[in-house]
């Protein structure tokens, strides 16, 4: 088995579970809720295949759903932050992504905060929104929405310091 898929999948099981044991379990005020499993979605690799990323997200947001009890709704967020991913790529990074040579580890701050955010908020729009699924109730979504972003933007962000490889 190739070392980066192993990695890929160590990833993609402790985020799963540490969404499913631990930050399901966080709820600040009613509206704080942290999903750090994006961050598998985020920093998948530009150079694999679309399809692959889309089933992939697919499988995440359904095993967070089964844990969760939520019916859906995560895996339906997720397969649309994975369909716009490239544009959002393109967007946040430019010409670094149109020549597919984006390593996360490497860009820029500005560049990688701009792209957690809009995917995050993306996310977690989509997510709220079919959890209610009534226009009536557009102000407690975009509530949630925003208080649930920034602190899941936060924790991806030390999350990925922790994690990070360190370069010379």
């Amino acid at each position: 088995m190739n070392n980066s898929v192993f990695i890929h999948i160590v990833r993609f099981v402790s985020l799963a579970l540490m969404q499913s044991l631990v930050f399901n379990n966080i709820n600040f005020l009613g509206y704080i809720n942290p999903y750090a499993y994006i961050m598998f979605i985020a920093l998948f690799p530009v150079k694999n295949n679309r399809l692959i990323i889309i089933l992939l997200s697919f499988f995440l947001g359904l095993t967070i759903d089964f844990f969760s009890d939520t019916g859906g709704i995560h895996a339906a967020a997720c397969v649309f932050i994975a369909y716009i991913r490239p544009v959002l790529l393109k967007f946040s990074f430019g010409v670094i992504y149109e020549h597919q040579t984006i390593k996360f580890n490497t860009v820029e701050f500005g560049e990688k905060l701009t792209y957690l955010t809009l995917l995050t908020f993306i996310h977690h729009f989509v997510l709220f929104y079919l959890d209610f699924f009534s226009a009536s109730k557009i102000i407690l979504v975009l509530q949630k929405t925003l208080f649930s972003s920034i602190f899941t933007i936060l924790l991806i962000l030390v999350i990925t310091i922790i994690f990070s490889k360190k370069s010379k």
